[in-house]
């Protein structure tokens, strides 16, 4: 029978044909797929014409097309809706895909040819230059310079590599989705309704009778908040930060430890100081030190406002009979009670204006208000009951197709993240995108979405957005294709949109009576924006001068006991953990997209608070001239420029610390 990941895709907007896909049939399309690149690549490594930028560049942006459509499905459908075979092929893939990349970096004959456009690079337009700059850059990167014991070593290094990054990745699943606390009927008392709804629910699927508290975050996070229960709260709390540390079989210190030491050993093969060196050299903060003194400059005023609230806190603990210090269980419910009464904001009162239908509303009025895009909801066989397409078009054009698949369950990974199962190109016809954002919200019907959800869904929809607008020629710098610390630009400059008032008037409308959000718990919840930035910040910052001391030296023979080093010369609040700790900070080691690179969120954000500036100065969120130019220099430009040009010409200039400092609140803090 032909396998349907291989045939033609015949479906509307060419979506694969999930009702047809077996898991069976993953292994063999790869299979086939990578047979045809090997072949596509061997005869442009041994094609006797003179190399140029159409039979070398380009014919390998052509060489991958079956591979990127069979991977752009498994990928997304591994991390979304695992199964024990998709499972199994995973781990199978990953030294597999590995060696094949290794394969096609080390094939002398094709570097050579490279380096030869390179040569005679005169002539070729400004896009092309680019895209032959970082395939060089990539080859060389990758370890093409290198020859005999050394080019083995560093394809050997690179497999193991990619097959501890799915350990961890699977490890980290495994825990999640094995731990549950049942709470009885009396445990409930003080749960808003929408967590209890969350419980049962969490329950049922869990196949048990209670309800129950998982390590979903849209369910522990407000179990925390609102649990008047200490000794649940510290159980839930507990469990919760010790993902991939249980000294069980998925227990993730020991390939830390293993993958700390074979980037420092793949940096030095490379001929870089250390890991740090190599992964920032072609980002936008170049150095380890050009980080260091950003995350620095926001910690010292982070922790003091920080240390202020935990003084506050541990009072009025101490005012319900509770003696002792503030621990990280209390913080959430004590913050939550004093967010109350400072600002008479009660969540459990908010949620309901903020449901997930409105909310999805809200995020793409506002797509439609700058750039003009409508979205038209799709009845399309999915890969899973939950997700939902739309079609995206522009003046009647067909611009995307975007999937949304926004509820927590037991076989999707931990988090948010926007993907694409195909990128936006230009090269041998035009290519529109397909792009899914993934998110992890509490189901119920209705779905209610907290405020940090709702940020969530809207950061989740800038990154399509950067996706959906691309307009370059070749895929290799299409959409997110950018430095990874400019790649939060687009996300965390669309969450703004979110706290324009006019959008929450016109949206956060009772999920029941469809009442707008009354004017004064608007004024109420946008006032309280920066509420809480001392704890948000550390926590932050804890694990990104966490990751980045990881990567700056020789590694450590005990992540576990640097990263408590680390901790202690920060003088880390005790009341707060690291947002990400080691055993379970997937950013970091399940990939190294992050690694040496979770900073990336701040440096974007530094750029995201003058980017709304823009718009700010012009008196009108919704500017068109300034939206014209987002567009034009950032979310349909990809990797067509290095990211500080792009910035520069969208905004004139690149902006200092002080708008992100202003942004959460800690810029008069001492």
């Amino acid at each position: 029978m032909t396998n349907p990941l291989l045939s033609d895709w015949a479906a509307e907007f060419a979506l694969p044909p999930f009702g047809a896909i077996e898991d069976t049939d993953f292994g063999p399309a790869f299979d086939v797929a990578l047979e045809r690149e090997r072949v596509n690549i061997k005869a442009i490594a041994e094609n006797p014409a003179t190399p140029d930028f159409a039979n070398v560049i380009e014919a390998m942006e052509l060489a991958e097309g079956d591979l990127d459509r069979v991977a752009g499905v498994f990928y997304n459908l591994a991390g979304a809706d695992s199964t024990p075979a998709r499972e199994a092929l995973q781990r199978d893939l990953a030294p597999k895909m590995s060696a094949f990349s290794s394969e096609v970096t080390n094939n002398k004959a094709l570097f050579a040819k490279v380096e030869a456009v390179w040569a005679a690079r005169d002539g070729l337009v400004p896009e092309q230059l680019r895209v032959l700059d970082l395939y060089r850059r990539m080859f060389i990167r990758s370890g093409a310079q290198l020859e005999g014991d050394a080019a083995a070593r560093l394809t050997a290094v690179k497999a193991r590599l990619a097959v501890l990054g799915t350990a961890f990745s699977q490890n980290l699943l495994a825990d999640e989705r094995a731990w549950f606390m049942e709470v009885a009927e009396a445990d409930l008392i003080g749960l808003p309704d929408f967590v209890v709804a969350s419980a049962r629910a969490a329950g049922s699927e869990k196949g048990v009778s209670n309800p129950v508290i998982t390590l979903n975050r849209s369910l522990i996070v407000p179990f925390l908040q609102f649990s008047p229960r200490r000794e649940l709260r510290q159980q839930a709390y507990a469990a919760w930060v010790a993902r991939g540390e249980n000294g069980n079989a998925n227990d993730n210190r020991a390939i830390a430890a293993e993958t700390l030491r074979l980037r420092d050993e793949r940096a030095h093969l490379l001929g870089y100081a250390s890991f740090a060196d190599f992964k920032l050299e072609p980002e936008m903060a170049k150095t380890p030190a050009a980080v260091r003194d950003l995350l620095m400059r926001v910690w010292e005023p982070a922790k003091a406002q920080a240390l202020r609230d935990a003084e506050v806190l541990e009072a009025m603990m101490h005012a319900d009979s509770i003696n002792g210090a503030l621990e990280p269980w209390d913080w959430r419910y004590y913050s939550e009670k004093r967010r109350k009464a400072e600002h008479d904001l009660d969540e459990a009162v908010l949620k309901p204006y903020l449901s997930l239908k409105a909310m999805l509303a809200a995020q793409f009025d506002c797509a439609n208000r700058l750039f003009g895009l409508e979205f038209r909801e799709l009845e399309v066989p999915l890969y899973h009951a939950d997700a939902r397409a739309w079609e995206v078009t522009r003046g009647g054009k067909h611009i995307a197709v975007f999937i949304g698949d926004y509820f927590a369950r037991g076989s999707k990974r931990s988090g948010a993240w926007c993907s694409a199962m195909r990128s936006q190109k230009n090269l041998g016809g035009e290519v529109r995108p397909i792009v899914v954002n993934v998110c992890n919200f509490a189901k119920g019907d209705p779905a209610l979405l907290s405020y940090d959800d709702a940020r969530t869904l809207f950061h989740e929809f800038g990154h399509a957005l950067h996706q959906m607008l691309s307009n370059v020629t070749y895929g290799f710098i299409s959409g997110t294709s950018v430095a990874r610390d400019f790649v939060e630009l687009p996300s965390q400059l669309y969450e703004h949109w979110l706290e324009v008032p006019e959008v929450l008037e016109k949206h956060a409308r009772h999920v029941d009576s469809g009442a707008a959000m009354p004017a004064d718990m608007l004024k109420r919840l946008l006032a309280a924006g920066t509420y809480d930035q001392g704890f948000a910040t550390v926590e932050f910052l804890g694990s990104a001068l966490v990751d980045l001391a990881f990567h700056e030296g020789a590694a450590p023979a005990d992540p576990m006991v640097m990263q408590a080093e680390v901790l202690a010369d920060l003088g880390m609040p005790h009341a707060i953990g690291m947002r990400h700790a080691t055993p379970h900070f997937a950013h970091v080691f399940s990939g190294d997209g992050y690694s040496s690179g979770y900073y990336s969120y701040m440096w974007s954000e530094v750029m995201d608070a003058d980017a709304f500036a823009a718009f700010e100065e012009a008196g009108d969120a919704f500017d068109p001239e300034v939206a014209a130019r987002l567009e034009r220099f950032i979310l349909s430009a990809g990797g067509s420029q290095d990211a500080e040009a792009l910035y520069m010409q969208f905004r004139g200039r690149m902006p200092g610390v002080e708008p992100l400092l202003k942004g959460r609140g800690l810029l008069d803090v001492d």
